[in-house]
């Protein structure tokens, strides 16, 4: 499986907060490109490898897309020209420096369980959506 078939989203699967991201993400990409795997598939794992990244990565969404490797706020611009509607935009927010857009990204990220809490298992997608999950 590669990022030419599309864009491959990596996130925390056990993270409340990631699994709502990526139920919304679901529900707002109709051209259904964007696939999924959670960080700690087997597939993920290989990924973060393959992009330098520690396999043990839960701190941000990986966008995968294009023989590219995007993570925290980058990730989450790149991913949004996949939504509908005006969720395209949310890539106006690239002007605003990433140092900037990071802070803010790490503080959420850092404080995610504590705020959405967590599962003991990654979370389940509905059967509609199981094609769109990488599951190695």
């Amino acid at each position: 499986m590669t990022t030419e078939e599309g864009p491959i989203l990596l996130f925390d699967g056990v993270c409340n907060l990631c699994s709502a991201s990526v139920q919304f993400v679901l529900k707002r990409n109709s051209k259904e490109n964007v696939r999924f795997a959670s960080l700690q598939s087997e597939f993920a794992v290989k990924a973060l490898k393959d992009s330098k990244l520690p396999t043990d990565y839960l701190n941000s969404l990986v966008l995968l897309e294009n023989g590219k490797t995007y993570v925290k706020s980058d990730a989450a611009l790149k991913l949004a020209k996949h939504l509908n509607g005006a969720w395209k935009l949310g890539g106006v927010f690239s002007i605003v420096p990433r140092f900037i857009r990071d802070a803010v990204y790490d503080w959420v990220a850092k404080n995610r369980y504590k705020w959405y809490g967590k599962k003991d298992v990654c979370w389940i997608p509905e059967p509609r959506w199981k094609n769109r999950f990488i599951e190695t």
